[in-house]
């Protein structure tokens, strides 16, 4: 007798166009419905698996049934991952290439990291006590550029700060369009890709000097696990998603923002400096706010997890944001609450708002440390160091659109600095 169970499944032809209409709650929808944590559904005419939650974050993680290969849609390789980035190796080249990135998360470097993007503040903040009202959103992916391109040291005029910061944004903004936006996202791809490979090129070619000990050289002089050096194109692509990756914590950021002005009664708190409660709150602002909706893997070999079958090759998706909003994990999900990290075990697959699992050895996100140090500059900034006023506006935020975003952008005014 069998022990195999089937896997719920949602009728119908496609439900493409349902993922499309409910966007971050597409697969915690259908678990609730299901009052499973794992069903089945056609996605751009495939067979698909959903799932989410603690233990499926666990098993999708496993290297051994899961592969990254070829499991992102092309759209997205076209304007968020680029060909032949660490997002799709697996294996030992995925080890490989993942140590890269990791070697380059040093205590020097989050330091020499904090420091720059500490510099960009003060410099952003000169600028906008001389203007009527600030885009929030827009300005502070240029202080994102320009930390990034400074971190890693990457030459970019003055005149040319803003071509890049909206190329970049624009990879991670189109990422979910269709239509002339997609071909927008596409097209800033392949700008920054030929601007980043030119300049690889000319140091190769010693026209160009960088520092031996920069973030840039050190990828310009990795081999792969054959002893082979990157071609120009793929290191254009690794060091984009650095650039890339950098730029978008501006919507975590602009989710900052959004936070301090939302509920002050926190913010008080946060007045007092308080380091262990700054963590707390921007672990949840992590947690609670949409970032990646889901993450996509290709089932390595048939295998059975707790009775459902798995089959080679067949396209699953992991429920990031509904993972940080299960409420089998967490209590009172939908409520903003920072004292919730105070207990909180440090888990690899129940907090995963840029993936789980290991960072050296998994498909967890390189720069979440990265991310979480900014935060805190920037939290501090907006709490501790400038007044600012918040005019009437649409503070509301899509749960479809990927990635979401205050539909004001956050507009600021009157902004001084504190004494």
């Amino acid at each position: 007798m069998s022990n195999r169970s089937q896997i719920p499944r949602e009728e119908g032809i496609d439900h493409t166009l349902s993922l499309i209409r409910e966007g971050y709650r597409y697969i915690l929808n259908r678990r609730q419905i299901f009052s499973c944590d794992i069903f089945e559904t056609r996605l751009v005419g495939k067979k698909a698996i959903c799932m989410g939650g603690k233990e499926a974050a666990e098993i999708f993680y496993d290297n051994e049934k899961f592969k990254r290969k070829d499991a992102a849609p092309n759209r997205a390789v076209q304007t968020l991952f680029g060909k032949n980035g660490v997002q799709a190796l697996d294996g030992q080249a995925h080890r490989q290439r993942k140590e890269m990135f990791m070697s380059i998360m040093s205590s020097n470097e989050l330091d020499r990291l904090t420091g720059i993007i500490r510099k960009q503040w003060k410099l952003a903040v000169d600028k906008w006590v001389q203007m009527d009202k600030v885009i929030f959103y827009e300005e502070v992916k240029e202080i994102m550029c320009r930390t990034a391109c400074e971190w890693i040291s990457i030459p970019v005029s003055a005149n040319k700060v803003k071509g890049v910061t909206k190329d970049l944004g624009a990879m991670f903004e189109s990422v979910a369009a269709i239509g002339p936006t997609h071909w927008l996202g596409r097209n800033a791809r392949n700008r920054i890709e030929k601007w980043v490979g030119k300049l690889v090129e000319e140091i190769r070619d010693g026209k160009v000097n960088v520092s031996e000990n920069s973030i840039l050289y050190k990828f310009i002089r990795y081999h792969d696990p054959y002893g082979n050096s990157l071609d120009t194109d793929t290191v254009a692509v690794e060091v984009i998603n650095i650039l890339r990756p950098l730029v978008a914590i501006a919507i975590f950021i602009n989710f900052i923002a959004l936070t301090v002005y939302h509920y002050p009664n926190e913010t008080k708190k946060l007045e007092r400096s308080d380091e262990k409660y700054s963590l707390k709150f921007i672990q949840e602002v992590r947690r609670f706010y949409p970032f990646f909706p889901f993450v996509a893997g290709l089932v390595k070999n048939d295998f059975i997890w707790k009775g459902f079958k798995f089959e080679e090759g067949t396209l699953t998706l992991l429920d990031l944001y509904g993972t940080n909003h299960d409420p089998n994990i967490w209590e009172n999900p939908d409520v903003f609450n920072p004292d919730r990290f105070t207990t909180w075990d440090g888990g690899l697959f129940d907090f995963i708002p840029q993936g789980g699992g290991d960072y050296f050895m998994g498909h967890r996100c390189a720069g979440e440390w990265v991310t979480i140090e900014i935060m805190k500059v920037s939290l501090d900034y907006l709490v501790n160091r400038i007044n600012y006023d918040v005019p009437d506006q649409d503070l509301s935020f899509s749960m479809v659109s990927m990635p979401s975003i205050p539909r004001s952008k956050m507009v600021i005014k009157n902004i001084s600095k504190r004494e």
